[in-house]
């Protein structure tokens, strides 16, 4: 089995892993959408790393999906709403037992991919680590956080793991993936919508934080109900710590609304509402929310799906 890490995303996360990983020597490829982002990308003939004081570059090599060969271990650091048609571009060419870490904010995404390989392995991934790009085929390395990692179908480490360490990226194996999931899908739902609405950073909703605990009411029932009463434990109070943590941040979905990208609504507070109705459970702030950020993406021409 090749040993090659197949990045499909090139945008701040993905970079700063594929950064890592060859700046500790492991075989890297990136897969470009098409072959005007190759022909951008082998102008500019290396991705730049900005950490701390440091710039670095790293000429790794770059194709299209149409590329020949097969796949063995790919991360998935695209988008959540272009996980699952990125993905089934190249499930032709992922090999039998060939490895997904998925690497996507919120929820339900993986279960889309999951449908469109089936003779692969899927692995969730949860990070706090920051990345932004500074321009094109650019990355800064914004905030040291954690990667957890889990396969809720096989408790089996991958025999790649040890690769994440030898690259400095901060990992550990969960068993319970899941519980790490819903935990920081709650947290994006208590927090980002509500800096897009009131156009803040994060620490402006500490002039709001009414609003925050009615939502964190309504998200700690909807855990429980879900089965999931460790992510509901202290909620509260972790979300008031990101808040405070992070106070000079703007959010991710702050800064796609002000870049006039997509947002991943439908994975992160769409994916909560339409939960809680299958469980049958009143989440009225919730859906209040939705539609009030459904309204506002919509007035400002962007999609709400």
């Amino acid at each position: 089995m090749s040993s090659t890490w197949h990045i499909l995303g090139a945008g701040s996360l993905g970079s700063l892993w594929a950064c890592r990983l060859a700046r500790a020597g492991k075989a890297v490829r990136l897969i470009l959408r098409d072959k005007q982002r190759l022909s951008s990308y082998q102008g500019a003939g290396k991705l730049t790393l900005f950490e701390q004081d440091k710039t670095q570059h790293y000429a790794i090599p770059a194709e299209t999906f149409d590329a020949q060969g097969p796949i063995h271990r790919l991360l998935v650091a695209c988008k959540a709403y272009d996980a699952a048609p990125a993905v089934a571009r190249l499930a032709a060419r992922l090999a039998n037992g060939a490895e997904l870490v998925l690497l996507q904010n919120g929820l339900g995404s993986q279960d889309e991919v999951a449908d469109q390989v089936p003779h692969a392995r899927c692995i969730f991934a949860s990070s706090t680590e920051g990345a932004f790009r500074e321009a094109d085929w650019q990355v800064r390395f914004a905030g040291h956080g954690f990667n957890w990692l889990g396969d809720p179908t096989n408790p089996n480490v991958p025999s790649w793991f040890a690769d994440l360490h030898d690259a400095g990226i901060p990992a550990q194996w969960s068993l319970d993936i899941p519980t790490r999931l819903w935990r920081k899908l709650a947290l994006n739902c208590a927090i980002n919508p509500l800096t897009v609405l009131h156009d803040c950073q994060n620490g402006g909703l500490l002039g709001h934080l009414a609003e925050v605990d009615q939502l964190c009411d309504e998200l700690a029932d909807l855990l429980r109900r879900c089965g999931q009463p460790e992510a509901a434990h202290d909620l509260h109070e972790e979300v008031q710590r990101v808040i405070l943590a992070t106070a000079a941040n703007y959010s991710s979905m702050y800064q796609d609304v002000r870049h006039g990208r997509r947002t991943e609504v439908h994975y992160l507070l769409g994916h909560a509402c339409r939960t809680a109705n299958r469980h049958d459970l009143a989440v009225p702030a919730l859906e209040r929310l939705q539609r009030r950020l459904v309204d506002n993406l919509q007035a400002r021409g962007l999609r709400s799906d």
